[in-house]
This record gives C-alpha cells, sequence and structure tokens, in this order.
C-alpha cells in the first residue's frame, strides 16, 4: 500500500552527532525529501552516495564543496539549491544556523529505520 500523507505526528527528528537534526518526509521507492536542521558551524563531512540528489536551502548559510570537474567550494544561501549527480562526493559547512531540503531519487533506503 502507498503511503500519501506524511504528518507531522508521523515523522521523527533523528538527531545525529555533532549538532544535526534529520526529519524524513514523504518517500516511496522513486523518491524521497529529508529536511535536514544544522547548529551552526555543524559539518555534514564529504561523503557519496549513488542517489541523484537536490538541495533547497531554507534557512541559513553554509559552504558546501562538490568534488566535480572544478572540485567547487561555494557559499549557498537561504532560497538557493545545488544539485549532485549520483556517486559525486560532497559535503557542507554551517556558516548560519540554517536548514535543508533534500530531495533523493531513488529514496535512501539507509535512511528508514
Amino acid at each position: 500500500m502507498v503511503k500519501n500523507f506524511f504528518t507531522t505526528g508521523d515523522i521523527v527528528a533523528e538527531v545525529l552527532d555533532g549538532g544535526i537534526t534529520r526529519r524524513v518526509g514523504a518517500y516511496h521507492d522513486n523518491l524521497m525529501i529529508v529536511e535536514v536542521s544544522f547548529e551552526e558551524g555543524s559539518i555534514g563531512t564529504l561523503h557519496s552516495h549513488p542517489h541523484e540528489q537536490i538541495t533547497y536551502v531554507l534557512e541559513g548559510e553554509f559552504e558546501f564543496h562538490v568534488s566535480n570537474e572544478l572540485n567547487e567550494t561555494r557559499i549557498v544561501k537561504a532560497g538557493e539549491s545545488l544539485y549532485k549527480q549520483p556517486n559525486i562526493e560532497h559535503g557542507a559547512v554551517c556558516l548560519k544556523k540554517g536548514k535543508l531540503l533534500d530531495i533523493f531519487t531513488p529514496m535512501r533506503e539507509d535512511f528508514i529505520g
């Protein structure tokens, strides 16, 4: 059965190390949305995964690194977004307390407990 509604009461905040909190929202096999909150100075360590990812900055300011052909590091602020192709190494440092909205395809099975 497909679940269509993911309400506040259904969503559990998962406290991660280093001042980061993750809340998994709606998902199904091919798509997932995740809200990630960062305290100022928190670090999303460099990592990669086989999923495509779009990140939208809801609040705050982040320094993102993407290990693409240019090996880019940029400051990304509220209202801005970025794309990460499958298996590309990426990470972020929170410069001002903030919140990200991450969209993955396919869904991240490792986020479902």
